[in-house]
């Protein structure tokens, strides 16, 4: 499907994050232009906490008159279902994943704007193992396991991509709206790579600097992390009609 670049939806799915998802907003504004930006969806739940909420209250409040801006209560549930469900709503041509605890750095919004106005069909994703990317403060036993299942995966999709976990992307909103999600929970995130590059879509990578949350608690353990592998060989050997929504097959 051929895509032009418009303006961008940005998903913020928010827990616990109080200064983390204000400072996230607040930068996305600062650094880009907001003719760009065709809305912000903050993704709250049933266990988001009264301080976060009342954070993007405040939000709306405060940015009404120079963004659109609003808080979905999801129905779905976990991350994913946050997320699947902020797909959905979208409006703008494109959208950003991403998360609200500043582990994805929002001064990287204008680089995935920049890069999708030029490549509006590509997904534009953040890489942390190139040059100009990296890790701080992030577990040496996970990052040593991040490494080898990025490099396994990449050898199993036939994928030369260094980052495929990093839920830090910028889609064509249509594309997204096409594909029939599965998971719920974290492996989503690798879903959102996985069930694209079994459509043949093209990605561009970017350097991006990871920086370990300092509110709130992450929501994956470590042992979660293995049901990545599960995703993975589930969407290996899906036909394209089995990734589709039935609508668009």
């Amino acid at each position: 499907m051929s895509v032009e670049f418009r303006n961008v939806t940005i998903l913020l799915p928010a827990m616990d994050e109080t200064y983390s998802l204000r400072e996230t907003v607040d930068t996305i504004v600062r650094t880009c232009n907001t003719k760009d930006i065709a809305e912000f969806i903050l993704l709250l739940c049933d266990r988001t906490s009264a301080e976060s909420r009342a954070v993007a209250n405040q939000l709306v409040d405060e940015y009404s008159d120079q963004v659109s801006i609003y808080i979905h209560d999801q129905k779905l549930p976990f991350v994913g279902g946050a997320i699947r469900e902020g797909f959905d709503l979208a409006k703008g041509s494109h959208v950003v994943l991403m998360s609200s605890d500043l582990e994805t750095d929002p001064n990287v919004i204008q680089k995935f704007i920049e890069m999708s106005k030029r490549y509006p069909n590509r997904i534009i994703t953040a890489t942390r193992w190139s040059h100009g990317g990296g890790f701080e403060r992030y577990n040496k036993v996970k990052l040593v396991c991040n490494l080898i299942f990025e490099r396994v995966i990449g050898l199993f999709y036939f994928s030369t991509l260094s980052d495929l976990t990093y839920a830090f992307r910028i889609f064509p909103t249509k594309l997204m709206q096409s594909i029939e999600w599965e998971e719920l929970k974290h492996p989503f995130f690798l879903e959102t790579a996985l069930k694209p590059l079994r459509l043949g879509v093209k990605f561009i990578e970017i350097p991006a600097h990871w920086t370990a949350r300092t509110e709130g608690v992450s929501q994956n353990s470590f042992f979660a992390n293995f049901k990545y592998f599960k995703t993975a060989w589930h969407n290996r050997f899906l036909k394209k009609p089995q990734i589709l929504r039935r609508n668009n097959v």
